[in-house]
């Protein structure tokens, strides 16, 4: 491990990238898209963030694990639509085919996506 990644400030920021699939990387080896960050003015650590094409499938693997690990085409319908507005609050629908992703994941058409994301919106 490099002496950035013992750094305090990578311990900390673990679970976080954990979360959104990033990674921690020396400063050093920091390209010009990846983030870095400081620490008492000096770089800490380097953050590489994840492409966004695995981004939506995170996110699903994550409303899998909040519905207790089941199937997402088993979930009642509430539970869906519970599903697809945390999916909107978290961006999965500014992905590319985010909907058609979303659709199939839940087992439903592109149609009923739209008519919770719709509902959502008067609710």
């Amino acid at each position: 491990m490099s002496e950035a990644l013992d750094h305090p400030l990578a311990a900390a920021l673990e679970p976080l990238l954990a979360a959104v699939g990033a990674t921690a990387l020396a400063p050093s080896e920091a390209r010009a898209e990846d983030v870095v960050l400081e620490w008492d003015g000096a770089p800490a650590v380097a953050v590489r963030l994840p492409h966004l094409s695995s981004a939506l499938d995170r996110l699903l693997a994550e409303m899998v694990r909040q519905f207790d690990g089941r199937p997402l085409t088993e979930l009642e319908r509430a539970d869906k639509q519970r599903v697809v507005a945390l999916l909107e609050e978290r961006g999965a629908f500014t992905v590319r085919h985010g909907v058609e992703t979303v659709a199939s994941a839940l087992g439903v058409s592109r149609f009923t996506v739209y008519n919770y994301l719709n509902r959502q919106e008067k609710g």
